[in-house]
């Protein structure tokens, strides 16, 4: 069993970090959650999950909608007393999903103004795995100089929702698990909740007709 931070910050595709969360669960780890006060309206809006008022009925809702955890906490995200904001609490990794631009920006010039950037914080000077999710199109020089910023710290990896189509997905939540599924295996979390690549003979090559007869 492992401890991770989840974060869900105010962009949309609050599904990303919903999901996540179930998949962890499911495995029965714990869970450390921070929810930005923005997204908390924006889980709502998008997934139609109420997490009620204050972190213990959002700490209720999650634990109903994704059961199985080992331990499901949700912090306020203004508490920088909480557990996870002190290095010396150990966790096995830190996922925002999704990460807005405003987080990846405060993330990224460490100002540890929230308990989400704190937590992050946390991550990054403790050497620990941190992987943020972006989701935003386009994205303005600002972004890419703050993702690269990001990218250049060791344990830090930016994956953007960028979902593929080679499984042929059938639905919405297919296109999200192929996502979270790369989050869990960049966690280090395992576990196949999408089919994975299986390879394929490689095409035969002909040699193109030049409408000629030589």
């Amino acid at each position: 069993m492992a401890t991770y931070v989840v974060g869900i910050s105010g962009a949309s595709g609050a599904v990303y970090g919903t999901r996540l969360i179930a998949a962890l669960a499911l495995q029965g780890h714990a869970l450390h959650v921070v929810i930005s006060d923005t997204a908390r309206s924006i889980v709502r809006d998008e997934t139609g999950l109420d997490l009620g008022q204050g972190p213990e009925a959002a700490s209720r809702a999650l634990s109903a909608h994704a059961p199985g955890a080992a331990e499901l906490q949700v912090h306020d995200p203004r508490n920088l007393y909480a557990t996870i904001a002190s290095g010396s609490v150990p966790t096995d990794g830190m996922v925002v999903a999704p990460c807005s631009m405003k987080t990846l920006a405060s993330i990224a010039h460490g100002l540890s103004d929230t308990l989400l950037g704190r937590a992050a914080d946390v991550h990054m000077k403790e050497g620990r795995p941190l992987i943020l999710v972006p989701r935003e199109t386009p994205l303005s020089l600002i972004h890419l100089d703050n993702m690269r910023t990001l990218a250049a710290v060791p344990g830090v990896r930016i994956l953007p929702a960028m979902p593929a189509f080679y499984t042929r997905p059938q639905s919405v939540n297919d296109l999200v698990d192929f996502v979270v599924a790369r989050i869990l295996d960049n966690l280090g979390a395992g576990g196949d909740i999408t089919p994975r690549w299986q390879g394929v003979s490689a095409p035969s090559r002909q040699r193109p007709r030049t409408g000629k007869n030589k």
